[in-house]
């Protein structure tokens, strides 16, 4: 049965997961970057960037983890890019440059149509008008038995988690306070929801949280 996952999830001790005023030069809000100190060292993002290596140990086996057995992802329009309202045209094809590091059909979240976009390295992004549960219903099917996993942004996160729709939660709790931005759990009841933390480890950069539902 196909998981519905989060990872890497960056959060602030204040619980934020961005910080204030995104725009196109700070796509994460001022501050933003900071929650994901921990992550930028690692080989999985220094491979990303088309580095030759980087750190292994806690940090790094974190972050393999978000990708294994990962066979689609979701993700709500603002991580897809800045843009708001109509598609002006097709000129926006997401942050990552030709070739995105999801691999992976890509399911956006977003209240306006737009075409496919396949991209270089098995990525094909899919705009999805119908809801969250319409984005879960085709990221499952196209995971073809494997997990499905949200990217975010923590709107999105949001959204799955009240629909008691997220099987497993990976915070990395940044020791940092942004004071405001986008907050993740504010007015959630995890507990309530059936939420129980199953693991944790700190690393200097961050607290690894994960938590799991109980079924």
């Amino acid at each position: 049965m196909s998981n519905l996952r989060v990872h890497c999830f960056g959060l602030s001790i204040d619980g934020f997961g961005a910080g204030p005023n995104q725009t196109r030069e700070a796509p994460l809000g001022v501050g933003g970057e900071d929650l994901h100190q921990w992550f930028f060292p690692t080989r999985v993002f220094q491979k990303m960037i088309g580095k030759a290596d980087g750190t292994t140990g806690v940090d790094n086996d974190f972050a393999e983890r978000g990708f294994a057995g990962i066979g689609a992802w979701i993700m709500g329009r603002n991580m897809f890019g800045p843009i708001r309202g109509d598609w002006p045209d097709d000129h926006w094809k997401g942050w990552w440059g030709d070739t995105p590091p999801y691999h992976t059909p890509v399911f956006v979240l977003t209240h306006h149509p737009r075409a496919s976009l396949q991209m270089e390295g098995g990525t094909t992004f899919h705009f999805v008008t119908d809801g969250i549960h319409a984005a879960l219903q085709r990221a499952t099917e196209a995971a073809g038995g494997q997990d499905v996993r949200v990217g975010g942004g923590a709107a999105t996160i949001r959204q799955y988690l009240q629909a008691g729709l997220v099987d497993q939660l990976h915070l990395a709790i940044a020791p940092i306070i942004l004071g405001s931005g986008e907050s993740l759990l504010s007015g959630i009841d995890l507990r309530k929801l059936g939420y129980t933390c199953v693991e944790q480890v700190t690393t200097p950069g961050a607290l690894h949280v994960v938590l799991a539902k109980s079924r």
